[in-house]
């Protein structure tokens, strides 16, 4: 792809020769074009992709909470054993 190429209008840290360093607005150019450059190399995923990613996340929800519900109920459990419960 054209895009992954360097076309010479990135600034090297080390300031390389040949390539001038660009002024305030000139970085705000370049950060625009390589967010739009970015931009373009996002796939949208498909109906089926999203529902079966959508799905992936909310089962990992579900254990997530499952795992700290059960965590923070032990951990409850034990300190009430270790310094007892006011009366």
């Amino acid at each position: 792809m054209d895009q992954d190429e360097p076309r010479g209008d990135v600034v090297a840290a080390g300031g390389a020769a040949g390539v001038k360093k660009l002024g305030f607005f000139g970085r705000i150019a370049l950060f625009f074009r390589q967010v739009i450059g970015e931009l373009r190399k996002v796939v949208t995923p498909t109906r089926k992709e999203l529902f079966k990613f959508t799905g992936v996340v909310l089962v990992f929800v579900a254990i997530m909470m499952a795992l700290v519900y059960g965590l923070d109920t032990a951990f409850s459990w034990l300190t009430a054993q270790v310094f007892g419960v006011p009366q």
